[in-house]
């Protein structure tokens, strides 16, 4: 998480600063596709606040209302995150794009637009490397899509994939504004907005299925429920797993909950003394199961 914080910190500041100088641009050059671009920062940088709210929030202790806690807030604000990427980002540079290729405005000078995305994609960029040390840290050996799908911590990936956006973005801008001078072209500007509205919506599917994946109750991965399932076996009172159930409240918190059948002969004592040690040893094996119900039951 701490590394997830740090990547949201540098895109944070990068997207703020760029923003700015971006709107800027574009007034001057007169340039759909840089206020485009702007949009895009703006709404980054909208998007790593509320990240921070959710990591924040997330974090709150356990009370009355919520006994399991406030993990889930991570899930909600991330989810928010990917319909911003899409409504602010992906629609209003959809938008801009089609006005500026049905009514194509005079293109202005393009040099402070060059300027502005020269600068763009080195801080952008650094940005990038930033987020893509702090995965390759989570991530370990997982292949980059399997991580994406196996993660627990959206702020992780989140990040990434706007920073890819943003550099994607803009060299898609950076050729369609060379293009339109070169060619005398000024329906290549609203091109280009297009294009990063496209890309934007595309990006922002993706990162709502997931989101919402976490959000809806997502379990543990099949090979950790396996190991637990074989941990516990291990147990001369238990007589099998009947079931396993789980859900991620948070990246590091899990609400574990086993339906054991245990040996018929036992008393009710030594299903206690069973069930309390069973507990500990998946605590402590699993550090991440934060929760552990185990509910016993007949055969039948």
């Amino acid at each position: 998480m701490a590394s997830s914080k740090k990547s949201i910190y540098s895109a944070l500041g990068a997207n703020l600063l760029i923003a700015l100088t971006k709107f800027t641009a574009g007034h001057f050059s007169n340039s759909a596709s840089m206020i485009a671009e702007g949009i895009h920062s703006l709404v980054d940088t909208t998007n790593q606040l509320l990240l921070l709210l959710g990591i924040r929030r997330s974090k709150k202790a356990p009370d009355a209302a919520h006994p399991f806690g406030y993990g889930k807030e991570l899930y909600f604000w991330s989810f928010i995150v990917s319909i911003l990427i899409f409504g602010l980002g992906g629609g209003l540079s959809i938008y801009q794009g089609i006005i500026h290729m049905i009514d194509p405005e005079p293109l202005g000078n393009p040099t402070i637009s060059y300027i502005v995305l020269s600068l763009s994609i080195v801080f952008e960029g650094a940005s990038l490397i930033v987020a893509i040390k702090s995965f390759n840290a989570s991530r370990g050996n997982l292949g980059w899509w399997d991580a994406v799908v196996k993660s627990k911590d959206p702020s992780s990936f989140l990040v990434l994939f706007e920073d890819a956006a943003a550099v994607a973005g803009l060299f898609i801008v950076g050729i369609c504004i060379f293009l339109s001078h070169r060619l005398n072209l000024p329906v290549l500007d609203g091109l280009a907005s297009l294009l990063v509205g496209l890309l934007l919506v595309a990006v922002s599917a993706i990162l709502a299925r997931e989101s919402r994946s976490l959000l809806m109750g997502e379990g543990i991965a099949p090979e950790t429920k396996a190991s637990i399932c074989g941990l516990v076996e291990q147990y001369p009172a238990v007589q099998k797993v009947k079931q396993i159930l789980s859900t991620y409240q948070s990246p590091e918190e899990v609400v574990l909950m086993l339906i054991l059948v245990f040996n018929e002969q036992l008393t009710t004592s030594d299903i206690n003394s069973a069930i309390d040690e069973i507990r500990e040893k998946v605590k402590y094996k699993y550090p991440f199961v934060r929760f552990v119900i185990i509910q016993p039951e007949t055969s039948e």
